[in-house]
């Protein structure tokens, strides 16, 4: 039962290994048809680019799944975290986060105006939404590190239960 317990271990922190080695996506291309803007709070990052656009709310999300992959995690955030997750001013109808778990997020905040005052007019064309994307790359190093430390933790664990000589 030990040797049982100790070979499903070594494949799980194998496999686990296998997977936070994954090379981390690009930052995702722009929206199809969209106009990236150029103020100053949208390019003061490399980690975060905003898009005027025409694209919907699923349209959106289907394009950065797309782009991010197909496999992540997509989480619903409340508006108000925009402020936390994007910047301090950043206007929001909604975000979403797109995850790759113990690894990078991504996420897709969207303005979409509903006052006449609030609309978007840009380059002589009117957009339904502003999207600002903000990409959480992660690096190598502090996963692996996170790996071991748990699997030290677990050792740990087993010796003191008994399951570990």
């Amino acid at each position: 039962m030990k040797k049982i317990l100790l070979i499903s271990a070594c494949i799980l922190a194998v496999a686990t290994a296998g997977y936070l080695a994954l090379p981390s996506p690009n930052f995702p291309a722009a929206p199809p048809g969209s106009l990236q803007s150029t103020e100053p709070a949208d390019t003061e990052s490399v980690f975060r680019r905003a898009y005027f656009t025409n694209l919907t709310r699923e349209e959106l999300m289907a394009f950065y799944l797309g782009q991010f992959g197909t496999w992540s995690i997509r989480q619903i955030l409340p508006p108000e975290m925009a402020q936390e997750l994007i910047r301090d001013q950043t206007r929001s109808s909604y975000l979403e986060e797109l995850v790759h778990p113990a690894r990078e997020s991504l996420y897709v905040n969207a303005f979409v105006p509903i006052r006449p005052t609030d609309e978007i007019n840009m380059a002589g064309t009117h957009y339904l939404n502003k999207v600002t994307v903000r990409y959480m790359p992660s690096s190598l190093i502090p996963r692996l590190t996170m790996l071991l430390l748990a699997a030290g933790a677990a050792y740990l664990l087993g010796k003191e239960y008994g399951l570990v000589k």
